[in-house]
């Protein structure tokens, strides 16, 4: 195959997969684009064995074959609740697959003289390998094989300033050195890379895991198109630099989503405590919101309170949250929007950026619910709403809604712009517990006199309250 025609070809895929993640843009489109982006990438693999003449090797077919079918299993087997943790793996493997292409680049030379490839590829490895290493810590946060919550090691930010000296040292002697093996210096650089990326990630906590990811997402783009330098592969260099740039683009609106700065993520500023003054503090503001309620409903009895909050509701929002995916809920969450919109009533969904675990988690598995995609509103399109809202109907949210981050300074959450929840007229929760979220600050919304706390499994909850 002619350079001319290999190029032009891989534009056209490089475009269907720049075009497959605008259509993702939609959840109308999403799956549209998803495929376009597969079957592109798919054709740029097949180019790539055709241009350097290895499309016969039944080696590389044989790899191919048990990856998708490990692909296809891994598709059909993976839960929606199980997403992040899968992405959070996919990211990890990207990174590790180019970190190990550095590595033979390294170790197949012993005499490199190439300047520009040492660099390259010393860079693909460092980076490789720490999204591998940071991606499987992710994975094991969100698989809570390991502690969701920051985990801080004595003299933590020493021990990264070590890790990253050792690691700009022996990527210079890997550079620098011309002759003689390089295999052992590229392990030790390959090792010290993948105790950076450990020590970077476990100090993360739960609730800055959508962050992670997007980050985790961008590196592994980063890896791939820095590797694609090193083995003068162009079509390599533009599919990693896509997925790079959307990464990064991702995590810039992660972190605008809650008012904080990726560095101080990454060196953990927000994993601090909460204490009591933090959460008297927190309160005020709200505890007083509905002195005045009318007095003749005080002596109803909750269920008959329900009944009439529901009666008399028109404008209803219902809010998903984390809980809603480990319950599993989503399913009678459409139940209850079928009923209510059969009664006549307004109903919209409201979408925190980082109510799941990863980012779109919600949308995700409201979509697999079939809830119609023009009920689903984000934080910035709806928030103005609440205070002319009657009923506000919380499935598993807690953080997203919590009052506190206006008021609650030092706390992981102050600043985060939240669903303000607390403006409505009335608001029914439906938690397991009143427990913390994974920032670890108590949510003073439920201190209101208009909320009422339905604790316990959201499907037994729900079904009880509405019927469905």
């Amino acid at each position: 195959m002619s350079n001319s025609l290999y190029y032009t070809l891989a534009l056209i895929c490089v475009i269907g997969i720049i075009w497959g993640i605008r259509l993702m843009n939609s959840p109308k489109t999403a799956i549209s684009g998803n495929l376009l982006g597969a079957i592109s990438l798919s054709i740029t693999v097949i180019l790539t064995l055709l241009k350097y003449g290895i499309l016969s090797d039944y080696v590389l077919w044989a790899g191919m074959i048990a990856g998708g079918l490990i692909g296809y299993y891994i598709s059909i087997k993976v839960t929606m609740l199980k997403i992040p943790q899968m992405v959070a793996l996919f990211n990890g493997l990207g990174g590790g697959a180019s970190g190990l292409v550095a590595i033979i680049i390294l170790a197949e030379n012993h005499n490199i003289e190439n300047l520009f490839i040492k660099i390259t590829a010393v860079l693909g490895l460092i980076v490789g390998w720490v999204t591998f290493s940071g991606s499987i810590v992710a994975a094991l946060k969100l698989d809570q094989k390991i502690s969701q919550k920051p985990i801080q090691l004595k003299k933590h930010n020493l021990i990264i300033g070590i890790s990253s000296a050792l690691t700009c040292i022996i990527a210079i002697l890997l550079i620098i050195k011309s002759s003689g093996s390089l295999l052992f210096l590229t392990l030790l650089l390959l090792a010290n890379s993948s105790i950076w990326g450990i020590i970077l990630t476990i100090r993360v906590g739960g609730a800055d895991m959508p962050i992670t990811i997007s980050l985790l997402n961008s590196l592994s783009g980063v890896a791939g198109a820095v590797t694609g330098l090193a083995i003068y592969d162009p079509v390599l260099v533009a599919v990693g630099g896509i997925v790079g740039a959307a990464g990064l683009i991702l995590t810039q609106v992660m972190c605008k989503a809650m008012n904080r700065s990726l560095t101080s993520i990454l060196i953990g500023k927000t994993a601090v405590a909460y204490g009591k003054n933090d959460s008297d503090k927190a309160g005020v503001a709200f505890a007083e919101n509905d002195i005045n309620r009318e007095k003749a409903i005080k002596q109803e009895s909750e269920e008959e309170k329900i009944k009439r909050i529901i009666e008399e509701a028109k404008s209803i929002v219902i809010i998903p949250g984390y809980g809603m995916a480990l319950a599993q809920a989503q399913y009678i969450v459409k139940g209850l929007y079928e009923k209510l919109t059969d009664e006549g009533k307004e109903v919209k969904f409201a979408i925190h950026p980082v109510a799941g675990r990863m980012p779109g988690h919600m949308n995700v598995l409201l979509a697999e619910a079939d809830i119609p995609y023009d009920s689903l509103f984000e934080l910035d399109d709806i928030n103005d709403e609440f205070s002319s809202t009657d009923l506000v109907i919380v499935v598993g949210a807690n953080d997203v809604i919590n009052p506190a981050a206006n008021t609650a300074e030092g706390t992981p959450i102050y600043g985060m712009p939240i669903l303000n929840a607390h403006l409505a007229k009335n608001i029914i929760i439906f938690n397991k517990d009143t427990n913390p979220g994974y920032a670890g600050v108590q949510n003073t919304l439920y201190e209101l006199d208009k909320v009422i706390l339905k604790l316990g499994d959201a499907k037994d909850t729900i079904s009880e309250v509405f019927g469905v």
